[in-house]
């Protein structure tokens, strides 16, 4: 997969974005950081792209949001809820239009929840709300990092696209 695809994909949902007057929090786990990077790819994100973490690890989830223990009980990482649970938060910390979250394994290897390599869950949170799994059957860790960004920024530009077009206020 080519990186200059993913970085026009961030760009044409950054346009959308700013032409509604929206914005986006991210947290990104096993893309590692490329989908704030393809969103910050374009001139001007500031306009829309609040911020974002890349939450690795339970400790980087630990100092990187605010989420407790408590918010994640009977849940795991890797999958459809949890990944859920951070869009949410993302949106709701950052007081964004639209949350994106992405959780994964990116290879070689599975994760310890027995999830093979190329496994990823991603979800959108806000006026629309998405989820995906995604397996894409191979271990390449950067090809899967590269599938995983394209995926969750392609899940939100669907939810964009399929959210009524916000407010202008009073005419």
């Amino acid at each position: 997969m080519d990186i200059t695809k993913l970085f026009a994909l961030g760009t044409r949902v950054g346009d959308k974005l700013v032409a509604r007057g929206e914005t986006v929090a991210v947290a990104e786990s096993s893309a590692g950081g490329l989908i704030s990077a393809a969103l910050l790819a374009r001139a001007g994100a500031s306009a829309y792209y609040f911020g974002g973490a890349v939450l690795y690890t339970r400790r980087s989830r630990r100092l990187l949001t605010t989420l407790t223990s408590d918010d994640t009980t009977g849940m795991r990482s890797s999958s459809l809820p949890y990944a859920n649970l951070l869009a949410r938060h993302q949106r709701t910390r950052f007081r964004a239009s639209w949350g994106l979250a992405e959780t994964g394994a990116a290879g070689p290897t599975g994760n310890t929840y027995g999830d093979p390599a190329g496994h990823s869950c991603m979800a959108v949170d806000g006026p629309v709300m998405r989820e995906r799994m995604l397996r894409t059957g191979h271990d390449d860790r950067q090809a899967n990092m590269i599938a995983f960004a394209m995926a969750a920024l392609e899940l939100l530009e669907e939810a964009v696209d399929a959210a009524e077009a916000p407010d202008s206020g009073p005419r």
